[in-house]
């Protein structure tokens, strides 16, 4: 009988966790920031920022419309031009009206998750556009072909003489595995690119509906050459990255780099509302920002779910997670990886068509842990579990295996009737023998459950239970618990 072929996800995991390079990356990466963002918080002095952030978060998704619409009307107010895309064909449609206008040949990037979400790289290169990320990851990325594996290091399943080799054939330099000498080529490229551009693209970290303003965080400078340089400036905006004051962006941005990359403020934080003044040299002559839906209202109308459009995409959780640390970025087929990412791409684009994410996380409550707002992403992964267990008509999810609903429908008679589960223990215990080895472990199990055995040995069933031996050495039965009554529970 053949195997049932796997999916993507596992293919793509089972490659990363065979790459000792990647291993010795993700090791590294979760050693550093991973314990450093778990220690920071522990001995932060206000010790209820997390908890005020979190608060006005979810505050100020229940009032999103009327911030978007403060946050449109100070934006039009400076000069600029707001759009609401409800669709991602809609915000790339926008996008190539506004790059047909000013007949831009060349656009530069700074570093957008949201940007990979809607494919607007594609779209614009078909167009004949040409794109540059500026970003050193997410350049690096580029030139290989390849996709990013991390929020906040995109190569991080890259090392030194692999971009060497990459910049060797590339950029028409000498081989060299020097990091100073890499990033001095890469700069040199990319200022090329930038004094040329007729467009900048970007995302948004977060919106002040109170000033209108936009605000983007870096630390290599790229996104503030991006947005100053080029005569034209769009930035890309997820309809629930927003704060109503300054007060409550401080405290925002301060959770955000502190979770990114363990600092107390970014390099580069800048301020974006509008085009820049005629007696201004620096800046955008026109700017426009695209406000994207892309799913988001379908979220936020499902209190189940809504509390996952609080978070501030730092990736904090992809640096404790023990899946991520295992599988790297790539398993996850989707710019969200991690945690994060098994709970957002299912809702974005399909809970059936990502059943593996959300299945696929361990549930250790670690990413709840570490999140600087923290969010309750485990909650959310077993309720898509739910979903995928029972189907669901709201969100279009059909059962993903139905024969599982009847083994656990099973499974839950046999140990809730003790006679029938002492009788399954017995039986099992015939079962397994030809399957235990010499080593006393089960190598080897057949059918479905041969996944149990494809990554691990198992100890066999016991051949006595503890009350077995309770009795034994006691010559008395364990005591029963008391059974919990109706009235019990509703007093």
């Amino acid at each position: 009988m053949s195997k049932k072929p796997q999916s993507q996800y596992c293919m793509d995991a089972k490659k990363s966790m065979d790459s000792p390079r990647l291993q010795a990356s993700l090791h590294s990466l979760q050693n550093r920031f991973g314990k450093g963002a778990m220690a920071l918080w522990a001995e932060m002095d206000d010790q209820d920022m997390r908890r005020r952030v979190k608060k006005s978060r979810m505050k100020n998704l229940e009032y999103l419309d009327i911030l978007l619409a403060e946050l449109a009307k100070n934006v039009r107010t400076r000069g600029g031009h707001v759009h609401f895309a409800e669709t991602a064909q809609d915000a790339i449609d926008y996008t190539l009206d506004v790059a047909r206008k000013n007949e831009v040949k060349r656009v530069v990037k700074g570093k957008s998750m949201l940007s990979m979400e809607i494919a607007i790289d594609p779209a614009l290169q078909e167009a004949g556009i040409e794109v540059v990320e500026t970003d050193l990851g997410e350049y690096i990325i580029q030139l290989a072909g390849d996709k990013p594996s991390h929020i906040i290091a995109p190569c991080i399943h890259m090392d030194r003489s692999r971009i060497g080799e990459l910049f060797a054939e590339k950029l028409g330099i000498d081989y060299t595995d020097d990091p100073p000498s890499l990033t001095a080529a890469a700069r040199k490229a990319l200022r090329e690119k930038l004094l040329s551009a007729d467009m900048g693209l970007t995302g948004c970290n977060l919106a002040c509906a109170a000033t209108g303003h936009i605000s983007l965080v870096s630390n290599e400078g790229n996104i503030r050459m991006s947005t100053t340089m080029p005569p034209v400036h769009v930035a890309l905006m997820g309809m629930e990255r927003i704060v109503a004051t300054l007060d409550e962006h401080r405290e925002t941005v301060q959770l955000l780099t502190r979770g990114a990359a363990l600092q107390k403020l970014s390099t580069y934080v800048s301020f974006v509302g509008g085009p820049s003044s005629d007696d201004d040299p620096d800046g955008s002559k026109e700017f426009h920002l695209v406000i994207i839906d892309n799913g988001r209202s379908k979220i936020l109308a499902d209190p189940e779910f809504r509390e996952v459009l609080a978070c501030i995409r730092c990736g904090a959780c992809l640096n404790i997670c023990p899946v991520y640390g295992r599988i790297g970025g790539h398993a996850y087929n989707s710019p969200y990886c991690g945690p994060i990412g098994a709970v957002v791409t299912p809702l974005l684009d399909g809970i059936n068509k990502h059943a593996d994410l959300c299945k696929g996380e361990t549930l250790c409550g670690a990413c709840k842990d570490i999140c600087p707002v923290q969010i309750d992403l485990p909650r959310m992964l077993a309720a898509l579990r739910q979903k995928l267990a029972y189907g669901s008509d709201r969100w279009n999810t059909r059962q993903h295996n139905p024969l599982e609903v009847y083994a656990f429908t099973l499974w839950r008679l046999i140990v809730c009737w003790s006679p029938l589960y002492r009788t399954g223990l017995k039986i099992a215990r015939l079962c397994q023998r030809p399957f235990v080895e010499k080593n006393r472990m089960i190598k080897r199990m057949a059918g479905v459950a041969s996944g149990w055995t494809d990554g691990r040995d198992l100890p066999p069933i016991a051949k006595k239970t503890f009350d077995e031996i309770w009795q034994e050495k006691h010559a008395t039965p364990l005591p029963k618990l008391p059974v919990a009554t109706k009235e019990d529970n509703n007093a």
